[in-house]
Order: C-alpha cells, then structure tokens, then sequence
C-alpha cells in the first residue's frame, strides 16, 4: 500500500529531523573541536574527525541511491537513521581521538544513505507541481541547521560537555525513526536486480583514496612522497576500472546513459562548483572576522547567520517559483547574486565595515540557497522512480566531493598567499628582512588577549596578510563560480511538468 494523505505530514516532519539532525552534525562538532581536542588530546590527529565522516557519507551516497532504487527506500532510510544514532552514541563513548574518528566513519555510514533517499522520497511521494515547494522546504532546514549547529555546538559545550553535541542526535532521531516507521508506506513494484558489487567496491577504494591523498598531502607527508603519490595511483586506478566496469554492468551504481541528459550532466557539474565555492565561505569568513576584525571565539557561531539566512531565502525563493518557470531562468538568478557577492567578499580589507560584510554575505546566501532546492529537483527531472534515488545521491556525492577537493585546493592557496604576504609585510623592517620564525606565532591574533599584547606595528601587518590571503580566495572563487554561469545555459528550457517520465531509451 502507498502512503495516504492523511500521513504524509507525518513522513515530511520525519525527513525533516532526519535531515535537521544529518545537516547539524558537522557544524555542531566543528565548534566543539577545540574543546574535543582538549579533552582526548590528538591535536595532530584531530582533522580524522571530521574526514572519517566525510569519507564513509560520500563513499555511501551513491550506493545507497542505487540500493533504494533496488528495494525500496523504507529499509535504507531507517537503515541510515539506526547506524546514525549507533555512531552518535558511541562518539560519546570515545575515550581518544582514534576511538572517536572510527565511530564518526560509523556515523558517516548511516549519513550517507540519509541525505540522499530523504529527497528522493519527497519526489516519490509529491506530485511535480508540489516538488519544488518541498524541496524549498528541505533546503530551508539545511540553511537552518547551518546556523543554528555552531550556536547549540557552544552552548552545549560549554555548560553541558561536547559528549552531548552527540547524545543530542538520539532523542530527533527516535522520532524520525518512529515517523517514517509507522507513517511511511511505500509500494511493493520494487524489481530485483543485481547489486553491481565491483563496481561499488572500485568506487569506495577509489574515493577513500583520494580523500586519504588530499587530507595527508602537504600535512603529513610532502606531496611528492611514495605514501601520496601512491594513494593518488590507486585512485586513478579504481576510478577508471570502475568506469569500465560501470560501462559493462547490468545494473550499474552509476548509468552513465544518464549524464547523456543535457539537464542531469549541468546539475552535477553545478552540485560540484557550488560545493567547492560554498565550503570556502564556511571555512574562511569566520576566520576572517576574528582574525582581522578580532571578533571573540565564543560567539563564531554567530558570524554566518547572514549567510545562511540569505541561503535559506533564496533555497525557500527557488523552491515556490520552480513550478512557474524554467530551471535555467531560476538558475541565472542564482549564479548573478552568488558572482556578485562572492566578488565583493574579494575586496574585504582591514577596514571594511562589518555591515558591508553582513550584506556581503546575504547576497551570495542568497545565491547558495537557490541550488539547495533545484538542483535535486532538475537531477531527477523527468526521470521514472527506479532512477531517482541514484541521480539524487549522485548530486549529493559531487557537492560533498567539490566540498572536499575546493577547502584542500583553496586551503592550500591561502596558506602559500599568506606566508608569501607575510614575508613581503616584514621585508625591510629594522633595516632588513626578518626571519618569519622570530615572529609571533599567527594563530595569535585569533586569541583576543593574547593579541593585546603583540606590538601594534606588528599586529597590523599580521593581520594584512591574512586580510589579503582571504580576500584573495574569495577572487580565486570567480574562475568555478564563472564556469557555473556557462553550466547554467546548458540546462536549456526544461521546467517542472506533468509529463510522462523518461525511460533510458529516450
């Protein structure tokens, strides 16, 4: 039997705590870090925390939409929401840092099957003309989260312990489990295929890989060494055998007849950019304000409510007019209004104000949002349900991907601007070049007492260079958000309709 009308305000408000309680867990254990890291020690280690999760999800996301298309997306998204809370409860358990990486990769696992089959059943569940108001909504709730995570995260930390920013997730994801559990009732014309088990094990040694590769180079181990170059090898190997294995299979993780479709292939390349541009801002401008600015640790939390309130506008915005007019048209709107504030941020100094940088950051939040709700909904357009659940999750793993690959590729940039501004600043002082190392340590000036002490002369130039290194990102940002402007025209005309879903042939 499917789902009746009467309970399907039961299964959105549970896929709203399911995707509340997935999306609040990286910024909520990002502000409990320091604190963490305190407490287990492991201070060398402690960057596993967040990359164990983020390899497990993105390596889970496109198996799992294969599996839900398979058999159903019941069994998966309760599935994800029990391995989530079993990792949750034992992160709080974690005596060092080792322990708590290991049980952040369990609850990886059940996030990457969350995300992804949430919005798939929004799409199975809700006729086209209604899709885009629900997906609005689900975006809503990221954007949310987004913002409400750091507040609860120091709250929590601070006056109750950071084991809570874990225990938290037990009592949302009861009531999810308990929703969709009792409310959700999908129909049985699910058909057996075969489960492509090459090619999701290439894929997950592939992406692991990579992910290992990206977080150890130029930390650990030089970029240049065996251990890296032969992490990227074996990437490069299991990525192109699960090409060809994907090309021959009879039931593949990922068809690739699907990237044939004009709108599917410009969804992904845009899931992709926007994730590797949005990551920075994420990263960059608290750094920013408390650095330069030097605005207190304890209120970070506070520093992207504009931005997320903006992306919660604008995911809201595209979500209402997907039905009224096309993708492409909606999608302009969104690429014009993140361009724009992310080439303002390219121009923040010392001494812009901070109510620039707030309408800044509305701007390109605003911008963000609008990918939040249409990029699903355009991944799956038109596609018959045995599809959705793969094209969504393939959307979702090339954001979480272009995530990855853009804080690794812009990190290191601003690192070498930084350094580079630094030592041209310092150049000349006291009659000749100063040794960097003589210097006070930069992570200073994100201390607001310790900063009081550093020599004003020197102060400023430290802060310059961050300025300028940061400034500098958001202007490197451009070249993915201008290739995003060429995607979008490659959407073409397609818009939400009543029309008979695809099959592969067409």
């Amino acid at each position: 039997m499917e789902t009746s009308k009467s309970n399907i305000k039961m299964v959105v408000a549970g896929l709203l705590l399911a995707i509340f309680m997935s999306a609040i867990d990286n910024t909520i254990v990002a502000t409990a870090m320091g604190t963490i890291v305190s407490d287990l020690g492991g201070f060398d280690k402690f960057v596993w925390v967040t990359s164990a999760y983020m390899i497990t999800t993105m390596a889970g996301m496109p198996i799992f939409g294969k599996l839900s298309d398979m058999y159903g997306r019941k069994r998966f998204f309760i599935f994800g929401i029990a391995v989530f809370l079993l990792g949750s409860i034992l992160c709080g358990f974690a005596q060092n840092i080792e322990q708590l990486s290991i049980y952040r990769a369990i609850q990886g696992i059940g996030g990457g099957a969350l995300m992804p089959i949430a919005f798939t059943i929004i799409f199975d569940i809700f006729p086209p003309e209604n899709r885009g108001k629900m997906t609005g909504l689900l975006g809503a709730v990221f954007g949310s989260a987004s913002v409400i995570g750091p507040l609860l995260g120091a709250y929590i930390t601070e006056y109750v312990g950071w084991e809570w920013i874990f225990y938290i997730n037990v009592p949302i994801g009861i009531v999810s489990f308990l929703l969709i559990t009792r409310s959700y009732h999908e129909s049985k014309g699910k058909v057996k295929q075969k489960i492509d088990w090459w090619g999701a094990s290439t894929l997950v040694v592939a992406v692991i890989s990579l992910m290992f590769a990206l977080e150890m180079g130029g930390k650990d181990y030089a970029w240049n060494s065996f251990p890296i170059i032969a992490l990227f090898t074996v990437f490069s190997v299991c990525f192109i055998a699960f090409f060809f294995i994907e090309l021959k299979a009879e039931e593949p993780i990922l068809p690739f007849w699907l990237f044939k479709r004009r709108l599917f292939a410009a969804s992904q390349i845009l899931a992709f950019l926007y994730g590797g541009t949005f990551i920075v801002l994420t990263v960059y401008i608290p750094i920013f304000v408390q650095a330069v600015y030097g605005g207190s640790a304890t209120n970070a939390g506070l520093v992207l409510t504009p931005m997320m309130l903006g992306s919660v506008a604008g995911s809201s915005v595209g979500g209402i007019f997907s039905t009224k007019t096309s993708y492409r048209n909606l999608m302009v709107i969104s690429v014009i209004s993140y361009f724009a504030g992310m080439f303002m941020l390219s121009t923040l100094t010392p001494d812009t104000a901070r109510s620039s940088l707030t309408l800044f950051m509305i701007l390109v939040g605003f911008g963000m949002g609008f990918s939040f709700s249409l990029l699903p909904i355009s991944s799956i357009h038109n596609l018959e349900p045995r599809f959705r659940g793969t094209a969504n999750s393939t959307n979702q793993f090339l954001r979480s991907l272009g995530m990855t690959l853009g804080i690794t590729i812009f990190g290191t940039i601003q690192g070498n601007l930084f350094t580079s501004k630094l030592a041209e600043n310092f150049k000349g002082m006291e009659g000749g070049s100063v040794n960097l190392a003589n210097l006070p340590d930069p992570r200073e000036i994100f201390d607001a007492e310790v900063r009081t002490t550093i020599p004003s002369q020197v102060l400023d130039k430290i802060v310059d260079a961050m300025s300028s290194s940061i400034s500098h990102i958001f202007l490197f940002s451009l070249i993915p958000i201008g290739i995003a402007v060429v995607a979008v025209f490659f959407m073409g005309k397609a818009r939400i309709t009543l029309n008979k879903p695809l099959t592969e042939k067409e």
